[in-house]
């Protein structure tokens, strides 16, 4: 039996949940400057989002918005977005 974590065309909830509320409307240039790497764009939109949920967040709240990120793909975000400011 397989199981089929993909949401909405992304690879799980936290990716498609992100990206529609984190990154919408957005372009990898907007947010990286010329970075076209997705493995760098990834690292980049990682720490854009942990600087919106640090300042807010604290204790168990920031652990769980923590562990929410660490299951996004940010490379699958870095492709779209990079493939929307193409």
């Amino acid at each position: 039996m397989t199981t089929d974590t993909r949401y909405n065309g992304w690879t799980n909830y936290a990716t498609w949940r992100v990206n529609l509320e984190v990154f919408d409307g957005m372009t990898a240039v907007e947010i990286c400057g010329d970075l076209d790497d997705p493995y760098k764009v990834g690292k980049v939109l990682r720490e854009y989002a942990e600087e919106i949920i640090e300042p807010s967040a604290k204790g168990l709240a920031l652990d769980y918005a923590m562990a929410f990120l660490a299951d996004v793909d940010w490379e699958e975000i870095a492709t779209h977005l990079i493939e929307v400011g193409a």
